[in-house]
Formats: C-alpha cells, sequence, structure tokens
C-alpha cells in the first residue's frame, strides 16, 4: 500500500480541523486505524493540547499560526536514519521563510526553526514501526505567524507578523509549506541526503560561535562545529565533543 500512497503529493488531501486536540494525535490516531495515507495533512484552525519536544506543551493561539501534520511515508529509509527526515523537514520550514525574505533564519539543532535568536517554529516528529521497518512518520510542525503576545512562561518565541508588520493567511501558508515538504521529501527519495545535509549545516544556528548549553546541572560554554551525519551535535571546547538529543540545553 505504500508505494502506491508514496507517488501521492503532500498536502493531497488538506484536511482543515476547527479543533483538535493535537493534529500528531490525530493524524497518528488515523495511521493506527489504516485511514490514513503518504501526504495527507491536517491543520488546525485551533490546537488545545499541541505536543512539542520532549513532552512539552506547543503553545499556540486560535486562528493565528500554523498547526501541521503531514503522515510521510518512510518505507524507503532505514530506522537509522532518522535524522535525514529531521533535516528534510527543517529545510522545507526554512525554504517557506526564506520565501517570505527571512533571510536571518537558522535551524536550532536538532530542528527548531529562529530568526535571529528567536523562535518561530517548532517541529516534533513521531514514528510508526511496523514489526522492525520504518513504516510511517507524523511530522508536526508550528510555526507563529500572526501571533503577537504569547505566554511569560516561553522565553523567546517571534512571530512573522512581529518581523514583518504583515498579517498572513494561516491555511494558505500551511498549503504553501505543504509544497514545500514535497519538494524536499522528493530530493530525500532521490538519494539526495548528501545535499540535504549540506543544507543543514549551512544553516545551522550559531555554527562557529560560541553558546552556553547544560548538560543536568552543569552549564558550560563551547563552540558549536557541526552535526554528524546521524544527528549529534559536535562542539569543541565544552564538557564532551558530542551530544545526542536530549542531553543538553540551550542557554539562549
Amino acid at each position: 500500500m505504500s508505494a502506491f500512497f508514496a507517488k501521492s503529493t503532500i498536502g493531497q488531501p488538506f484536511i482543515e480541523l476547527s479543533e483538535v486536540d493535537s493534529t500528531n494525535i490525530y493524524a497518528m490516531d488515523h495511521l493506527k486505524s489504516d485511514l490514513a495515507a503518504h501526504g495527507m495533512a491536517f491543520f488546525a484552525h485551533h490546537q488545545s493540547a499541541g505536543k512539542g519536544q520532549q513532552g512539552k506543551t506547543w503553545h499556540t493561539r486560535p486562528g493565528e499560526n500554523i498547526a501541521l501534520s503531514v503522515v510521510l511515508d518512510c518505507s524507503f529509509l532505514s530506522i537509522t536514519r532518522q535524522f535525514s527526515l529531521s533535516m528534510m523537514v527543517s529545510l522545507a520550514c526554512m525554504d517557506l521563510l526564506k520565501s517570505y525574505s527571512l533571510d536571518e533564519t537558522t535551524i536550532k539543532w536538532p530542528n527548531d526553526i529562529y530568526w535571529r535568536d528567536r523562535k518561530t517554529g517548532g517541529i516534533l516528529i513521531e514514528n510508526l514501526l511496523r514489526g522492525s521497518k520504518w513504516q510511517w512518520a507524523v511530522a508536526g510542525i508550528g510555526l507563529n505567524l500572526n501571533q503577537v503576545n504569547f505566554p511569560e512562561s516561553l522565553h523567546n518565541p517571534v512571530s512573522l507578523k512581529q518581523i514583518t508588520g504583515k498579517d498572513f493567511e494561516p491555511v494558505m501558508v500551511a498549503k504553501e509549506l505543504c509544497v514545500c515538504l514535497d519538494k524536499r521529501y522528493t530530493q530525500l527519495k532521490n538519494n539526495g541526503n548528501a545535499e540535504l545535509f549540506s543544507e543543514y549545516q549551512t544553516h545551522l544556528y550559531k555554527k562557529g560561535e560560541e553558546v552556553k548549553l547544560r548538560s543536568g546541572s552543569i552549564a558550560f560554554n563551547c563552540i558549536i562545529k557541526s552535526v554528524s551525519e546521524t544527528g549529534e551535535l559536535l562542539v569543541s571546547d565544552g564538557l564532551r565533543e558530542s551530544f545526542r538529543f536530549g542531553e543538553i540545553e540551550w542557554i539562549i
């Protein structure tokens, strides 16, 4: 079944939901019930319990931003190549923001979208395995579009409206994002991993600069060097030379 649906275009069909707890939960439930296929996109005008990385909540005001989850056929990828998919989704978000002349946009490892030192988007990818085979992924993407007031608990958010002074139509921009995702997915399928990896390194947040990170209770300075092909953050002059996702926290 996946070989057939992998020919579908990401964003077709594009399903609008007035309200849902989480687009990722909604999409994953459909996958598990065999009611979803590659390319299906679920967009919520209001997400009451959006999911972020490491169990965090993604805060978004109703009708103002993008809360989008897309279903991706990963049957052509080894489970060891999860970072390839993460790069693909991150770069698709970069493509979208560049189209709006946001040239100071970068990817904060592993896949937060930053403008200068402020977060404009986040990505959460959840996988569905069939036996030992990586069959599906649900890529959840949150982008701040029109919101200008954020909870005080969020330290450094920013929206496209704050950056550009313009208002955006969330559904239209979400559909544009689907086009970007489809192009990058096709690139990945056509053995474009090396190109994706090179571009990801080019857009890496704070590359070559000194930053402060925290590992457990220890805060330390280091210089961001690059990212390994399997997704570890590589640094110099730090506690260690490499860190896996979940082992460090950025102090910005």
